[in-house]
């Protein structure tokens, strides 16, 4: 029999648009001789087609495994995670906690800090209570200015001097009560894909160079000017640094299924520093996360496989988790 795969995308998000490509490519490599695809999408106001999955064990008798491909709030940071466990179902991708602990980026932060992880020095903010006078007192320019909980660089700005932090900080707030403001690292971006449950391993690497002065979203998603370099441009002594960090960082927020670590490497110090974890990384043609594994060795049809096969490894192992006396 064919197994029953639930494709949650859309979602509301700033990050709505990126969802729906993720998934178109993800619906196309599920190979229709093993599976049946069934698609749940959620319009930017939360409305379920052609209806929600329902919060019950039992309740959804034609889904085997849920893949989510939501980027950003109400998909990546716990909450339709929780749903899926009320549901008591598998699904693809991290837990409660590693999906809500990934999001906020201060969280994230400070748990990859208590391992003994490298983070830019960063500073908490929220909506309302901060002048620009206040942060540029206590972080050098130029500086970066971020919502704690979005991806895909929606709402960041690099601020050079105070007027441009002013407006930073007001982007920001508009798509977070929660703001973090981080030193500028002047040097170069890294990502790493991370892959696996218990024993996760990483892939080979690649190198950033956006055609702006930093990765936004623009530069991401519309422009299509940016260049990959993979494999980097790196000694193997420091490629395996990076590959030995974003295990470290996948398994320090407890992240499983798969995950994408992002670094910066400071041009002055050589010292690779963890930005941050995507724990639904983007599935778009452009993403890098199938590019690295492809890369790596696993195609990107072979990596839906290998997704799906540990979500239902994780349930069955969930199965004899005692939940009552």
């Amino acid at each position: 029999m064919k197994t029953r795969v639930a494709v949650v995308y859309g979602g509301r998000s700033g990050e709505h648009e990126v969802s729906l490509r993720s998934a178109e490519s993800v619906i196309a490599a599920l190979n229709p001789d093993k599976y049946e695809v069934k698609k749940y999408f959620i319009d930017k106001q939360g409305r379920w087609s052609p209806g929600p999955i329902l919060p019950e064990p039992g309740a959804n008798p034609d889904i085997d495994v849920v893949f989510p491909v939501l980027h950003g709030t109400f998909g990546e940071d716990g909450t339709m995670q929780g749903l899926f466990e009320l549901a008591d179902l598998p699904y693809v991708g991290a837990n409660v906690l590693a999906s809500a602990v990934s999001m906020d980026k201060d969280v994230m932060k400070r748990v990859c800090r208590d391992q003994g992880l490298p983070v830019v020095d960063y500073l908490v903010l929220h909506r309302g209570q901060f002048t620009p006078e206040e942060v540029a007192a206590r972080l050098p320019f130029p500086m970066f200015v971020k919502p704690a909980n979005l991806g895909s660089s929606v709402g960041i700005s690099k601020a050079h001097d105070l007027a441009e932090l002013e407006a930073a900080l007001a982007t920001a707030a508009e798509f977070d009560r929660k703001v973090i403001v981080e030193r500028g690292i002047e040097g170069r971006e890294f990502e790493c894909a991370v892959l696996g449950n218990e024993d996760p391993a990483a892939s080979v690497p690649c190198e950033i160079l956006p055609s702006r002065e930093f990765y936004d979203y623009e530069d991401k998603y519309l422009l299509n000017a940016a260049r990959i370099e993979l494999p980097p441009k790196l000694s193997a002594e420091d490629e395996a640094e990076m590959r030995r960090l974003a295990v470290a960082c996948y398994l320090a927020v407890g992240c499983e299924g798969m995950g994408r670590v992002d670094f910066l490497r400071e041009e002055s110090s050589g010292q690779f520093f963890v930005n941050e974890i995507n724990t639904i990384p983007g599935f778009t043609s452009i993403s890098m996360f199938p590019k690295m594994w492809e890369y790596t060795g696993i195609r990107y049809p072979d990596l839906i496989d290998r997704l799906v096969e540990l979500a239902l490894e994780r349930h069955a192992a969930k199965t004899v988790t005692r939940f009552s006396r």
